[in-house]
């Protein structure tokens, strides 16, 4: 019987009761981590996915438009006029390709700091 409230005195010392919370709460803080990290993987995953949707829609309205283009020039000024006129809109397709890029970068970048923080804040506790 001696041994069973060693065991129990042992079980409540303060040090052990301390050490058993910071375990708890570093594997919590794990927990939370990996957790937002593999929701900015699937985020990523979608994203890639929709931008692929997107941009093979775009190119193919794009590539229709320059064959109806093509096939309604009938003179060097007119195949001219319809090269200009299909670059200026390759050119604006590739500026709003490049700031929808831009926008989910920065909010890669946001997310990646909020998991950070969070992870900060929770090391601090």
């Amino acid at each position: 019987m001696p041994e069973l409230s060693e065991t129990r005195a042992a079980g409540s010392d303060p040090v052990a009761v301390d050490i058993s919370e910071r375990v708890a709460s570093s594997n919590r803080q794990m927990l939370d981590v990996f957790f937002g990290v593999q929701r900015i993987v699937l985020e990523e995953f979608v994203f890639a996915g929709n931008e692929l949707l997107d941009r093979t829609r775009t190119e193919t309205h794009l590539f229709m438009e320059f064959i109806s283009k093509t096939a309604g020039a009938h003179s060097v000024n007119g195949i001219q006029t319809m090269l200009q006129e299909c670059g200026q809109h390759q050119i604006e397709f590739l500026r709003r390709d490049c700031e929808r890029l831009f926008r989910h970068g920065q909010r890669m970048i946001d997310a990646s700091l909020k998991l950070a923080a969070v992870r900060g804040q929770a090391g601090q506790n």
